[in-house]
C-alpha cells in the first residue's frame, strides 16, 4: 500500500523519519526537552516518549516566554463525526501546555471544512457534530477563562476580513503543491486554508499587539501551517510555531492504516462515547497482537511489544514510566500473555472513558462559557 499523508487522509505505513525530511520539520532534541523541563518541572509523557516528536520554531516560543512574553495556543477540530481516542492526543497535550504555561487557547471548529471536502457531508451535519465535539473538548478540563472557541460559520464576521488578507497572498500553484489539488477542486476548498490560518494571528489583531503563537497538532495537518507560515509575516505578524505528534494507530496496527480513523471503520476505532463492553469487545477482537500463535511459543520466545497495538496504546495512556517498562519487559520475555496485555489496556481505557463521559455530560451546561464573544 502506498503511503498517503494529507490533512484529509492518512494511509499506509508511516515512516516518521521520512516525514521529518519531506515536511521539513525539526526533531525535538534533548536541548529543547531540557528547556521545557526547566519551565514545567516535569515533562509530559508525550514528550518523554517521543509522541510529540517534531516542531517548527519551538525554541523561539521558549525564548519569548523566558523574556516574559507569553504566547497563545491554537489548535482545533474539523467536525464530521464522533470524537475518537486518536483525536484526544493533541488536545490532552494542549491542556498540559495551557496549565504549565498559563496561557490562552484559541480552539477552532472549522465547520465548513468537511462540508467542502466531502460530498456526503452537509452543513447541518457539521453543525450537529460541532455541538457534540465541543463537549469532548470541554470534558478535558480546559480553563474556560482562557479558552475561546471559534466556529468558522458563526465567527466569520471577525475572521473573514483577516482570511482574505491571507488568501490574496496564496496562489493556486502554491495550494496545488501543498495539498495536491487538481483543477477539479471546488474553489471553497482552495480558499479554506486561509480560514485555518486566521486563529494563528487573530488574538494579535484583537489585542492590538503581536503575540507569539504555538500550534500543537498531529503531523498530517502540517501542510496547512506550512502555507500559513509562508504568508503570515506578509500580513504583519510573526510566523506561528508548531509542535507535532505521532498518530495513535488504529486497532489494526500501523501495518493496516497510519492512524485511527473513523473512515477506516468500527473495527479500528474506539470512540469516546463507547461503553465499557464495546471497548472490551473491540480490543479483544480487533487489537493487533505481537504475541506468538500458542501460549507455549509465547512463553518460550516472548511477544513483540513494538508492534503490539495494546502496548502501543499504553505508551499514550499509561503515565507511569516504571509500570510501562515492566509491562514491556514482561511481554517481551513471555511472562505476560497477549490476553493479559489486552486486559491491562481495557482497564486503562475504560477508566479513562468513564471519567471522560462523566465530564462530557457535565459539559453540556458549560458550552456558552467557551464560545468566543467579541464584546466580552
Amino acid at each position: 500500500m502506498n503511503t498517503i499523508i494529507t490533512p484529509w487522509e492518512v494511509k499506509g505505513c508511516v515512516d516518521y523519519d521520512k516525514i521529518v525530511k519531506d515536511f521539513g520539520v525539526s526533531r525535538i532534541d534533548e536541548t529543547l526537552l531540557r528547556r521545557m523541563k526547566k519551565i514545567t518541572k516535569k515533562l509530559h509523557c508525550f514528550l518523554r516518549r517521543n509522541i510529540f516528536f517534531a516542531h517548527r520554531d519551538l525554541g523561539f516560543i521558549l525564548d519569548e516566554y523566558e523574556k516574559g512574553n507569553k504566547f497563545f495556543l491554537y489548535t482545533g477540530r474539523a467536525p464530521s463525526g464522533q470524537v475518537h481516542l486518536g483525536h484526544l492526543i493533541p488536545w490532552l497535550f494542549t491542556k498540559w501546555l495551557q496549565d504549565k504555561f498559563d496561557v490562552e487557547l484559541w480552539f477552532q471548529f472549522p465547520d465548513e471544512e468537511k462540508f467542502l471536502f466531502k460530498k456526503d457531508v452537509t452543513l447541518e451535519d457539521t453543525e450537529r457534530y460541532t455541538n457534540e465535539n465541543m463537549l469532548d473538548v470541554i470534558a478535558l478540563g480546559f480553563n474556560p477563562k482562557k479558552t475561546h472557541f471559534l466556529i468558522d460559520t458563526k465567527h466569520a464576521g471577525i475572521m473573514y476580513k483577516e482570511a482574505i488578507k491571507v488568501a490574496k497572498l496564496i496562489n493556486f500553484s502554491v495550494a496545488k503543491a501543498a495539498f495536491g489539488f487538481t483543477n477539479e477542486q471546488n474553489i471553497g476548498a482552495i480558499f479554506y486554508t486561509s480560514m485555518q490560518a486566521v486563529p494563528a494571528f487573530l488574538p494579535s489583531v484583537l489585542y492590538k499587539k503581536k503575540i507569539p503563537c504555538l500550534i500543537p497538532h498531529a503531523i498530517d495537518q502540517d501542510p496547512h501551517f506550512r502555507v500559513t507560515r509562508d504568508v503570515i509575516q506578509k500580513v504583519g505578524f510573526s510566523k506561528p510555531a508548531s509542535i507535532q505528534c505521532r498518530f495513535l494507530p488504529g486497532l489494526g496496527g500501523m501495518h493496516c492504516d497510519g492512524k485511527m480513523s473513523t473512515a477506516a471503520g468500527e473495527t479500528t476505532t474506539i470512540y469516546v462515547t463507547d461503553d465499557a463492553k464495546t471497548v472490551k469487545d473491540k480490543i479483544n477482537k480487533y487489537a493487533f497482537s505481537g504475541g506468538k500463535d500458542t501460549t507455549e511459543e509465547h512463553r518460550k520466545y516472548g511477544g513483540n511489544p513494538d508492534v503490539d497495538v495494546s502496548y502501543q496504546w499504553l505508551t499514550f495512556f499509561e503515565e507511569d514510566d516504571k509500570k510501562l517498562q515492566k509491562i514491556y519487559h514482561s511481554y517481551k520475555s513471555g511472562a505476560l500473555l497477549s490476553g493479559e496485555l489486552k486486559a491491562i489496556l481495557i482497564e486503562k481505557i475504560n477508566a479513562f472513558l468513564k471519567e471522560h463521559q462523566k465530564k462530557r455530560e457535565e459539559a453540556k451546561d458549560k458550552v456558552d462559557l467557551f464560545i468566543y464573544k467579541p464584546n466580552k
